[in-house]
């Protein structure tokens, strides 16, 4: 299977990881986050399948996650309630993110990625 790499165009994160794929010929289908949220389905298999807490999905650093106060509320939440938000709006998600069969990936740290080639 190719990887599927979820990404915002606009995100230098994202054009890092996306050079990253390339250069080292890593296949993967690309799909844009904001247009093609992924799914309360898609999420919690990926957030079972990470090992990573629930908050390691959150795009703290975003100006959403920020007007919207989440630091505060999603500590009040359930995970059903936080899966939901996320699947609610792309750009609350952190990304790039890479769903492979050895792995899923969130943000980008060259080294971790290293596990891809």
């Amino acid at each position: 299977m190719k990887a599927l790499f979820l990404q915002y165009p606009a995100c230098s994160t994202c054009q890092k990881a996306k050079k990253w794929l390339n250069e080292n010929n890593i296949e993967f289908t690309n799909r844009l986050i904001v247009e093609d949220n992924p799914t309360t389905e898609e999420l919690k298999a990926w957030i079972s399948r990470s090992g990573l807490p629930l908050k390691k999905f959150f795009n703290t650093s975003g100006v959403i996650y920020k007007e919207m106060n989440l630091k505060d509320k999603l500590t009040g939440m359930t995970d059903d309630e936080q899966i939901a938000l996320l699947a609610s709006n792309g750009k609350l998600v952190k990304r790039p993110l890479l769903i492979s069969d050895e792995c899923v990936l969130v943000g980008f740290k060259p080294s971790e990625w290293e596990i891809l080639k």
